[in-house]
């Protein structure tokens, strides 16, 4: 048997349980892989909650990324045999594939190779590959820019600080507070802006010169936006990737700036062979230069802990990836 997350109703961490299923079996194009630690990203909790870009088939599992051994593949598979290591990338619905579980069925196409260790695999590929599709394969960031990176502690964020580091960008990064400043510090960013503190426009234009920022990369959209505007210079460019608000964006019509707005989902990168190809060629020439290390905030061991580890996600308390050890 198989045991996987589920939940039957919307709500908050409490409502995932942990069931028995058969193991799946692959049918054509896809693999099962023999799971070993699936990373926790945040729009798991907006998908078991009922606010993510999709709406939530219930009964629902979750998980985007995780990472182990190939355990079979189907009809149509010739580049995956069992016995592989693998790391599962975001290239599916979670209403039709999901991977807390102790084998998770997915299509063959959202696996990459594994040249590290389960826990650094599952941390790895979404978060880069984020920040690589946002700035990097639209040719938004550019060497010399200065980049204001918002929910900067999170698995994103921090990949987006080292993504603009190994291009030569100046990565600043945003926290409510100073608490987490010296990690991000830490972490590479050249500057922190406690939002909470200080006042953002202000910062940013003394960082910059009084020039103002090239990009802005968003995980939170919502009203906030408006204010990141003012600090952007003009003919500069939000990215914005997450809306962790919850709130409508308005696009800040009162001065009408000279202003590139931009979002963009993973999947359209994902789905496309020749694009994830070479998004999965940038992610680990950096892991091999060890210029992309991520950073892991807790390892939860046991699918009994799911519940523990969705209430660290969402106490905002951690900096980097969320790990879960089946």
């Amino acid at each position: 048997m198989n045991r996987v997350v589920r939940f039957t109703e919307l709500g908050g961490p409490e409502v995932l349980t942990v069931v028995e299923e058969p193991v799946p079996q692959p049918g054509p194009g896809e693999a099962v892989v023999a799971v070993e630690a699936i990373g926790l990203n945040r729009a798991e909790s907006m998908f078991r909650r009922g606010e993510y870009i999709e709406p939530t088939r219930l009964p629902a599992g979750l998980g985007y990324e995780a990472a182990g051994t190939v355990a079979a593949v189907g009809a149509g598979v010739d580049r995956w045999s069992a016995g592989d290591p693998v790391s599962i990338v975001p290239a599916f619905s979670m209403n039709d594939h999901t991977v807390y579980g102790d084998h998770a069925l997915v299509p063959a196409r959202a696996l990459v190779p594994r040249p590290v260790d389960a826990v650094t695999g599952a941390a790895t590929w979404m978060p880069f590959l984020v920040a690589y599709a946002g700035l990097l394969e639209p040719r938004v960031l550019q060497p010399g820019d200065h980049v204001l990176v918002t929910a900067a502690s999170s698995s994103v964020g921090l990949a987006a600080i080292a993504t603009a580091n190994r291009i030569g960008a100046v990565p600043i990064a945003t926290s409510r507070s100073h608490a987490k400043a010296q990690a991000l510090l830490d972490a590479g960013a050249a500057h922190v802006v406690a939002t909470g503190e200080e006042d953002l426009v202000a910062r940013c234009r003394e960082i910059t010169g009084g020039r103002g920022l090239d990009v802005v990369f968003d995980a939170v959209a919502g009203p906030a936006v408006e204010t990141m505007a003012d600090a952007v210079r003009p003919d500069g460019t939000i990215v914005i990737h997450g809306r962790l608000s919850g709130e409508p964006t308005i696009f800040p019509t009162a001065t009408l700036p000279d202003l590139v707005v931009r979002s963009f989902t993973l999947f359209a990168m994902t789905r496309d062979a020749e694009r994830l190809r070479r998004a999965a060629a940038f992610v680990a020439a950096g892991m091999r230069g060890g210029d992309f290390a991520p950073q892991v905030d807790r390892v939860f061991d046991g699918l009994d802990q799911v519940v523990a580890a969705h209430e660290h996600l969402e106490s905002n308390a951690q900096v980097g990836k969320i790990v879960l050890r089946p």
